[in-house]
């Protein structure tokens, strides 16, 4: 699994989340960002050329070094201060009150321990900070639920440990978000299973 990992897995990523017909959710989640930024699950930068005028700096939190190579084009076209600042979602290594937005895409699903990544963004945010995310997750359907049911343990062992059923809604306010934002749907031209999103923006207190 270290070289499937390491080597072939941030390919498979970098070219099923590079899809033009993503683009759409990925401007309508990074509207309205503004300051300085932190961004976990970077992968190859996608976002990148959709930040708004506004931002000021990216903190760019990605554990795989393959992926932060493949953002390279995105990175030297973009005139935003981009760093690539941690590894870890778990384990942030910034101060408290840090950072005036967060940004995840499609990252909420992997990370292992995902109340310790919550607490984080929350301790790193500004008071009133906002997390802006786009995210799939537990289906809004039981019918559709069933199916993630079965297919999570397979889901996992080939997406590097993405999950099929996460709450993404009940885990943000759990960690002490409010919710001021959420559309919750399907994405188009995929499968229900896999593309029960979640996009919204949550504020820290």
């Amino acid at each position: 699994m270290g070289i499937y990992t390491d080597r072939v897995l941030p390919r498979i990523l970098n070219a099923s989340c590079g899809s033009n017909r993503l683009d759409p959710l990925r401007r309508q989640v990074c509207a309205n960002l503004a300051g300085e930024v932190i961004e976990i699950g970077f992968g190859s930068g996608f976002n990148i050329p959709i930040y708004p005028g506004g931002v000021t700096g990216v903190a760019a939190v990605e554990p795989s070094d393959l992926s932060w190579k493949l953002a390279g084009k995105r990175l030297r076209a973009t005139d935003v201060p981009v760093l690539r600042s941690g590894l870890d979602g778990q384990s942030l290594p910034f101060a408290d009150d840090r950072f005036d937005a967060a940004l995840s895409t499609w990252t909420l699903c992997t990370i292992p321990d995902i109340t310790a990544a919550l607490g984080e963004l929350r301790r790193v945010l500004k008071p009133g900070g906002t997390l802006h995310f786009l995210e799939h997750g537990l289906a809004p359907d039981e019918e559709v639920r069933r199916w993630q049911r079965r297919l999570e343990p397979v889901q996992k062992r080939i997406t590097g440990g993405c999950h099929l059923t996460r709450p993404i809604v009940e885990l943000l306010t759990t960690a002490g978000f409010t919710i001021k934002e959420l559309d919750v749907f399907y994405e188009k031209d995929t499968t229900r299973f896999s593309g029960a999103d979640s996009l919204g923006i949550a504020q820290s207190p």
